[in-house]
């Protein structure tokens, strides 16, 4: 493991050639369960040596949202299943945007237009470090999914609001979300 002072331009282009990423949560209580969501499509910014964003879409939870909520704490992790076998991971404290705040426009207007949009997750990251992935098999990229984007054009905007209200209050463990 090497532990580098930040994102530099050499790091942000591996992270931008990647497809997919994985962000981890956890809340406070160790009875409360540890998320992982696997995040793929063109999601991710590096915003600087220090801070990066994803946009964040409508899905069946909203761990994440409830545990940056709570306690901020958060770690994004890139690996390469092309090329050199690198891992990436990213910690820092968290910080989450949604639709209805006055700074989601200027922060969504970084990333392509999606439907299903809900948030903007911004991360002051305060630890990078890279590691061997010599365990992480090749794989080969074939195409991102449509079902998303399809799902949340279909749904509509007012459709994907009850959706968010019925399916993003709370967190599997009861604390709140959306």
């Amino acid at each position: 493991m090497k532990l580098l002072e930040g994102i530099d331009e050499k790091l942000a282009e591996f992270i931008r050639q990647q497809h997919v990423f994985f962000v981890a949560t956890a809340p406070l209580s160790p009875d409360g369960h540890v998320n992982v969501s696997p995040k793929g499509g063109d999601c991710f910014r590096v915003l600087g040596e220090h801070e990066v964003a994803y946009l964040d879409y409508t899905g069946s939870g909203a761990e994440t949202i409830a545990h940056l909520r709570e306690n901020g704490r958060i770690v994004i992790m890139f690996c390469a299943f092309e090329g050199k076998p690198d891992i990436v991971r990213l910690h820092g404290q968290g910080t989450f945007v949604t639709l209805e705040d006055p700074a989601f426009e200027e922060l969504a207007a970084l990333f392509p237009n999606h439907p299903g949009a809900r948030a903007v997750i911004r991360i002051r990251v305060d630890r990078v470090s890279t590691s061997c992935g010599f365990g992480v098999p090749f794989m080969d990229f074939r195409a991102d999914r449509d079902v998303l984007l399809k799902y949340c054009e279909n749904k509509g905007p007012e459709g994907l609001a009850e959706y968010r209200k019925v399916k993003n209050a709370k967190s599997i463990d009861g604390l709140p979300a959306l």
